[in-house]
C-alpha cells in the first residue's frame, strides 16, 4: 500500500478476512448472481438512494475477486452511460460485478466501521481510485455490513458525482441502513433451506 499523503493511490487493501467472508457468503448463498430473491435488495438500494437523495446506491457483497452488487439502485433504474455498473464492467449494460480494487467499499471492510468522504479528491489516498476517472464519483457514505458471527459480508453505501456535506447526519443514516439490512440477511438466513 502507498502511505496516505504521497499523492500516489492507495491500493486496495489487503483483505485479511476475504476466505471467511467467502465461505459465509456461500453459506447465505449471497454474492454469486442476481436472480428473482435479490428483488428486496435492489428494493433496499432504491430506498437508501430516497433516503440519501444520491443517484447510486448499493448493497454490496465483496468476495475474495470482486465485488457483487446485490442491491443497485441507478438513476432512473436504467441502463444508460451513466450507470455505475455499465461503467465499471467497462460495457453497455447494467452489470452486477465489479473489480474488487475499484471503489471505496474494500476500504470500509477493512476498517470495519464507516466511511465518509464528502468530496473523494480531497483525500490522496482516495482520488486516485478508478471510480473517479471512470464513473466520475465525488462522494462516498458507506458502512459495513457486520452480521451476526461478525463477518463483515459487505456494504451498504450511496455515491455522487458531485461533492456532498454528509455530515453527522449522513453517517448516522448509512449505519442505521446498515443494521436493518443486517438484519434482513439474518431473517433470510432464519429462513433458508
Amino acid at each position: 500500500m502507498t502511505p496516505y499523503g504521497t499523492g500516489r493511490p492507495l491500493l486496495t487493501p489487503v483483505d485479511q478476512d476475504g476466505s471467511r467472508r467467502s465461505a459465509r457468503l456461500r453459506r447465505l448463498g449471497l454474492g454469486e448472481r442476481a436472480d428473482a430473491s435479490y428483488d428486496s435488495f435492489d428494493a433496499f438500494a432504491d430506498r437508501v438512494a430516497e433516503v440519501t437523495a444520491t443517484p447510486f446506491s448499493m448493497v454490496n457483497f465483496i468476495d475474495e475477486n470482486r465485488q457483487f452488487f446485490a442491491g443497485l439502485h441507478t438513476p432512473g433504474g436504467t441502463a444508460s452511460g451513466a450507470d455505475l455498473g455499465a461503467a465499471a464492467a467497462g460495457s453497455g449494460h447494467r452489470r452486477r460485478h465489479m473489480a474488487r480494487d475499484h471503489g471505496y467499499c474494500p476500504h470500509v471492510l477493512e476498517r470495519r466501521k464507516a466511511l465518509v468522504l464528502e468530496d473523494v479528491c480531497d483525500y490522496p489516498r482516495f482520488a486516485g481510485n478508478p471510480v473517479v476517472d471512470d464513473i466520475g464519483i465525488r462522494s462516498y457514505l458507506g458502512a459495513p455490513l457486520i452480521d451476526r458471527t461478525g463477518v463483515a459480508l459487505g456494504t451498504v453505501c450511496a455515491v455522487d458525482t458531485v461533492p456532498r456535506p454528509w455530515g453527522r447526519a449522513g453517517l448516522d443514516v448509512i449505519k442505521l441502513l446498515a443494521r436493518e439490512i443486517v438484519t434482513q440477511i439474518e431473517h433470510r438466513e432464519a429462513f433458508r433451506p
